[in-house]
């Protein structure tokens, strides 16, 4: 897979819905009712953090979901890559990018969302051929506005900011032209997912969907 041809399809995960749930899943039997929450409230597009000692697992689980597009977040080794790909993980995100990371998602024909932060590093990834990046951390990095003015220059890549965003701020950065959606935790907050409380999430998701 080429990187025009992966960020094609990176778009399109990302046109999906207006947020990406960023989740952190620490008790497998969490992960597949958890997707099912989410998908159910309208977003389908899943990150899943390589974080924890069941993330692959957690991988395998909702990528059973019926209408689910699940991906592995956190990807820093080649190893990572193709753990998640074995997984069932339709897509990648990582925080940063480095060559044999993009060479190992090309290889498996992985989808990426590579992780910049400066207009240098938007450039070496545009040069390559990535035009969906992750922008992360986006609230460390400047926020809203970094990213509208990096913009500016650079109007053939789109983002998917990550870090730090929340309903009190996500409205700035879906205003933005240059984004194509966000990811964020807020729509899987722990005490709701330690009660099982599925109905809560749904609610959430949708909310998210409406957004």
């Amino acid at each position: 897979m080429t990187p025009v041809e992966a960020s094609a399809q990176a778009r399109e995960i990302c046109q999906l819905a207006p947020v990406i749930p960023v989740i952190t899943i620490t008790d497998l039997a969490q992960a597949r009712p958890l997707a099912e929450a989410l998908v159910a409230g309208g977003l389908p597009a899943l990150e899943v953090t390589l974080r924890t000692p069941v993330a692959l697992d957690a991988i395998r689980d909702m990528a059973e979901v019926d209408g689910g597009v699940v991906g592995a977040g956190t990807l820093l080794t080649p190893a990572d890559v193709a753990a998640a790909k074995a997984a069932g993980a339709r897509f990648g995100v990582s925080p940063g990018a480095t060559d044999r990371l993009l060479e190992a998602c090309e290889a498996e024909a992985l989808p990426l969302l590579p992780g910049a932060a400066t207009a240098s590093e938007v450039m070496a990834l545009l040069e390559r051929g990535y035009t969906v990046q992750k922008f992360f951390p986006a609230e460390a990095s400047g926020g809203a506005p970094a990213l509208k003015a990096i913009g500016a220059p650079l109007p053939q890549v789109s983002f998917c900011p990550t870090g730090g965003i929340s309903l009190a701020n996500v409205r700035a950065y879906l205003d933005a032209p240059n984004v194509l959606c966000v990811g964020g935790s807020w729509v899987v907050p722990g005490d709701l997912v330690a009660k099982g409380d599925w109905a809560g999430i749904t609610a959430l998701a949708r909310e998210a969907a409406d957004l």
